[in-house]
């Protein structure tokens, strides 16, 4: 038997014990060291999640060594810490026929359409493992998923060096993205949200802050840059005022990109999108190709990454993780259950 963090209906979760899983032909067994929780988890907790359903081992950012396999080995071996590519496609469809099985129609994911990481033991397939750097602490590799999404934005925004960029949003995904966007060379990265604890972090970080409640953001950005506005908007935060605000701060001809996830339609300024031929883009999860550079980056952004890490709990004791991130007392960057507990 194992411990398991398993989703049992809206906002209803439970540590239980359940059968360790036996690895298949082809399979890894993985001993679970760290499994972040992240907005989909949230959401999947909260009910909202259109495929998860219950009873679900939670879990799809998790690090962990790998203890048996069974059958092809793809080179790995018993012993090894590894993180798992945790998207599966079905390898017909026209996205996967053309090199986007990431977008896949049918896309499933570890930890939201079958078992997950937040437990003792997974297994996963062998041909989907990467191997963590060795001077890699298990605690920032358990971030290598959600800086694979990072990865993935500055590609889909077409990001260059020098640019100068704007995020709405501090949380987890948008201090990712300021992080990769920093050792990528960016000229100026400002970085605005309403929660002054969540701006702190990415001050330490080194980037510029605005409260988007105290000030004007569009007017911020432009003093700023000398008038221009911001080569990239980042929106991270899915919020309604957030996908109003966004086309005001970017510059002539510059890009926006859609980050979090907008689940109802929103209020825009089209007529901005026309007057000064704003680009729009969108970015969902990741390539295998981003995320192979996420593992890599781990290796040289690894101070950055411990920062942003504000809690860990142990999974004997993270029946209470969403209280503990929904507590307005408390301020969560990102949260790693310590399967190891």
């Amino acid at each position: 038997m194992m411990k398991a963090l398993i989703y049992e209906g809206p906002k209803q979760v439970a540590v239980r014990d359940i059968p360790k899983p036996v690895p298949q032909e082809g399979q890894a067994l993985i001993r679970v060291d760290f499994c972040g929780i992240c907005g989909s988890d949230i959401g999947i907790f909260s009910g909202t999640h259109p495929r998860a359903k219950a009873p679900l081992v939670m879990g799809h950012e998790f690090v962990g060594v790998v203890e048996e396999i069974r059958g092809e080995a793809n080179g790995f071996r018993a012993g090894e810490k590894v993180v798992p590519y945790p998207l599966l496609s079905c390898g017909h469809c026209f996205a996967c026929r053309n090199g986007r099985e990431h977008v896949c129609d049918s896309l499933r994911i570890i930890g939201i359409d079958l078992d997950g990481g937040a437990a003792e033991y997974v297994c996963c397939q062998t041909d989907v493992l990467y191997r963590v750097p060795e001077q890699v602490s298990g605690k920032v590799a358990g971030i290598t998923e959600p800086l694979a999404v990072a990865v993935h934005t500055l590609h889909r925004a077409g990001f260059r060096p020098m640019d100068r960029i704007l995020i709405q949003g501090a949380g987890p995904i948008g201090t990712l993205v300021g992080t990769v966007a920093k050792h990528s060379g960016a000229a100026r990265i400002i970085i605005s949200d309403f929660d002054e604890t969540r701006l702190a972090v990415s001050r330490k970080l080194g980037f510029e802050t605005v409260n988007a409640g105290r000030e004007n953001l569009t007017e911020y950005v432009r003093r700023a840059t000398n008038g221009d506005g911001a080569d990239i908007v980042f929106e991270c935060t899915g919020a309604e005022s957030a996908a109003l605000e966004m086309t005001g701060p970017c510059r002539t001809d510059g890009m926006i990109c859609l980050v979090g996830v907008h689940k109802a339609p929103r209020p825009v300024a089209l007529a901005d999108m026309h007057f000064r031929e704003l680009n729009l883009t969108a970015t969902r999860v990741y390539t295998k190709r981003d995320f192979e550079q996420a593992v890599e980056l781990t290796r040289h952004i690894s101070d950055d990454l411990e920062e942003i890490i504000s809690h860990v709990v142990p999974l004997s004791d993270c029946a209470n993780v969403f209280d503990l991130i929904h507590d307005p007392k408390e301020t969560t960057a990102k949260v790693m259950v310590d399967c190891r507990r």
